[in-house]
């Protein structure tokens, strides 16, 4: 079940995407920024640094991609690249919030330490995913924004919670 869900979802945020994207004609706002992110699933959590630029495609639908490395616990290192579709509700003229839909990819290595006749060695995988969630934006000054989100991450090996708060600079 959770498999077709997430091709389902896979190909509308394809379709999505790619209207949108065929329907945008005006060079958009540009963002880049950082964030930390706290990971969480699977029994498993830890901490992440984070860099994302933005698009606006239009004035409510903005498109992010994102990467994240996870510092190394208990012998794993992950990793996590995503592009999600934003569709921006300004509250006020400082506040602005969004759900969020898109897709990513997550890796995992974890170093194996063995006594045996084996020794010292690795496994590493990755696995595809959905991402479902929201965020809010915060406006400081006209170039300088904060931003928390949540978002879910639905995947065959991995899912995860991911909390992030950041900053991001407009161009």
């Amino acid at each position: 079940m959770k498999s077709i869900f997430k091709k389902a979802a896979i190909i509308a945020i394809a379709v999505l995407t790619m209207s949108t994207a065929a329907n945008a004609r005006q060079q958009g706002d540009m963002a880049a920024g950082g964030n930390l992110v706290l990971g969480s699933g699977d029994h498993y959590s830890n901490t992440g640094i984070g860099a994302k630029f933005q698009y606006n495609l239009t004035d409510p639908i903005r498109l992010e991609g994102s990467c994240t490395y996870f510092l190394k616990k208990h012998n794993t290192s992950m990793w996590d690249l995503s592009v999600n579709g934003h569709y921006l509700f300004p509250l006020t003229e400082q506040i602005t919030v969004y759900p969020l839909a898109g897709v990513g990819i997550m890796g995992t290595k974890t170093k194996r330490v063995s006594l045996g006749e084996w020794g010292i060695g690795s496994d590493s995988n990755s696995d595809l995913g959905v991402n479902l969630g929201g965020g809010i934006d915060f406006k400081l000054t006209d170039k300088l924004f904060l931003n928390a989100e949540l978002k879910f991450r639905i995947g065959d090996v991995w899912d995860r919670t991911l909390i992030s708060a950041g900053v991001a600079y407009k161009f």
